[in-house]
């Protein structure tokens, strides 16, 4: 209850136009910014929350959403921007911090993703995609041996997971451990048939 008054306060309180806006003019940028969003045309989906940004510049769900929508728009200094307002306000936000890992992964910044990952793990330590993002940027850096663990942990948990699965198999064929890694992928076409990874890795 206590965290859910902090994001309210941070949305309407967080600047020093607090209350310039109705509850209704509020409510009326968001619904025309979800409507653009469906439509894919993220401009204008941005320009409807442009209201609610200028009156509350520091508020957390404002900068939270345009994060993405600037992340879908592919501008991603502009979406890191806002994600990192956002966990400014509330810097356990699991959810900015995956938001933030997004524009990350686009440009590749693997070391970024890392670290920011296990920020996440630290707030919640079997977090699905913490693990997953970091299993990716551990591998992307080549550090076979951590995302094979990191994998495993998650198994442990989500025993059938096709994505932890394949990320363990590609640790191992990393690694050299190509029968292994076989019998995994095989295991994965069992639970998901078309699944390209599997597919691509058995053809290797």
């Amino acid at each position: 209850m206590k965290l859910m008054l902090n994001i309210v306060t941070a949305l309407i309180l967080s600047s020093s136009l607090a209350y310039s806006m109705t509850y209704e003019e509020i409510k009326t940028s968001y619904e025309k910014s979800y409507m653009f969003e469906r439509q894919r045309d993220y401009t204008d989906a941005i320009k409807a929350l442009m209201p609610i940004y200028q009156s509350y510049p520091n508020g957390y769900t404002v900068n939270l959403r345009l994060g993405w929508l600037y992340y879908l728009l592919k501008k991603y200094a502009n979406s890191e921007y806002h994600y990192k307002k956002a966990l400014k306000v509330i810097p356990t936000s699991v959810e900015a911090m995956l938001g933030l890992s997004l524009p990350y992964m686009a440009q590749e910044r693997w070391n970024d993703v890392e670290s920011l990952m296990y920020q996440v793990l630290k707030v919640d330590y079997y977090n699905y995609y913490g693990n997953l993002r970091l299993c990716i940027a551990l591998r992307k850096q080549k550090k076979f041996s951590i995302s094979e663990t990191v994998a495993r942990k998650m198994l442990s948990i989500y025993p059938t997971d096709v994505n932890f699965l394949n990320e363990l198999a590609i640790s191992l064929y990393s690694q050299g451990k190509k029968s292994y890694a076989r019998s995994i992928f095989k295991d994965v076409l069992i639970l998901d048939p078309e699944n390209v990874v599997a597919k691509t890795y058995l053809r290797k």
